[in-house]
């Protein structure tokens, strides 16, 4: 088996951002706690960190930034996938001379792929990679699919280790456990299936949850791993509302509103993301109240 990247919880992190620019002084606080909280690993510049709106400057400086920061206190994952190929080798290129423990590389979206097409463009990007790469497949967002039996062929490649499986397809994700798992990590990207992808054999998650509430996403999958199934599954279920509330728009509208909220970070998103609408700011904080969050 591969060595595994992370086992838990890697969060997702949001990236502070104003008119300026990246706020790294709200990052470096942000990093600091989420690893004094005790989250496993942090996942930068992905969905959730506006990835897709970020320059090509403040993608680069962002993922340095984070690895110094971070030094090496856990792992960090840095968001390098494009639709253009060429353009994810380089920035991949760029993550691995930063220093990332690993890279998480999505589905090509908008001009999309057949199954070919994806494995011929995750192995050149993993040929590139001096670092782990994990497989993102999240077809809502990008209308392409890895499809299990695309996995298998890409779990023989030495440096393809992981993927992150946000389709929400529980009975494709089971598929793709029972042809690859021995070759490859399964991670949760949606936070409201966590113990039932640990259930089926998955290593963890990369969540959003996590960004407002570190430790109790960590205790699930520390209450599952120590033989507390029941328990696991019961936290999971508690989260639900609040869960539910952090993807009731768009992610990472919610999350940033919530970390707004925590004194992170500005409630600042890019175009075409907007502010979270007021009623729906009302049944989130709710929500977050009853976890015992402090808002601000």
């Amino acid at each position: 088996m591969k060595k595994t990247v992370f086992t838990g919880i890697g969060t997702a992190l949001v990236t502070p951002l104003n008119e300026n620019g990246i706020d790294y002084e709200a990052f470096g606080r942000l990093i600091d706690w989420q690893i004094a909280e005790g989250v496993n690993a942090l996942v930068v510049c992905g969905t959730t960190g506006e990835g897709s709106t970020l320059t090509d400057e403040e993608h680069r400086a962002a993922i340095d930034f984070s690895v110094k920061r971070v030094a090496g206190r856990v792992p960090v994952i840095a968001g390098t996938g494009s639709n253009d190929t060429a353009y994810a080798i380089e920035l991949t290129k760029h993550a691995c001379e930063c220093g990332v423990d690993g890279v998480l590389v999505v589905t090509p979206y908008y001009n999309k792929a057949t199954q070919k097409g994806l494995i011929e463009m995750f192995k050149a990007i993993a040929d590139a990679s001096t670092a782990p790469v994990i497989l993102y497949n999240v077809p809502s967002r990008t209308g392409c699919n890895i499809e299990p039996k695309t996995v298998s062929v890409l779990a023989d490649h030495p440096n393809i280790v992981a993927i992150k499986e946000a389709s929400g397809n529980i009975s494709q994700i089971a598929e793709t456990i029972h042809l690859a798992g021995d070759r490859i990590d399964v991670y949760s990207g949606n936070d409201d299936q966590i113990v039932p992808i640990l259930a089926l054999g998955g290593k963890g998650c990369i969540s959003v949850l996590s960004n407002p509430l570190p430790k109790k996403s960590v205790e699930i999958c520390d209450r599952f791993f120590s033989g507390d199934v029941a328990g696991s599954a019961k936290l999971q279920l508690e989260l639900l509302p609040l869960i539910n509330a952090l993807f009731c728009e768009v992610n990472p509208i919610p999350v940033k509103s919530a970390m707004a909220a925590m004194g992170f970070c500005d409630e600042y998103l890019r175009s075409p993301l907007t502010v979270m609408e007021p009623e729906h700011r009302e049944v989130l904080f709710a929500e977050m109240r009853k976890q015992g969050i402090d808002i601000k």
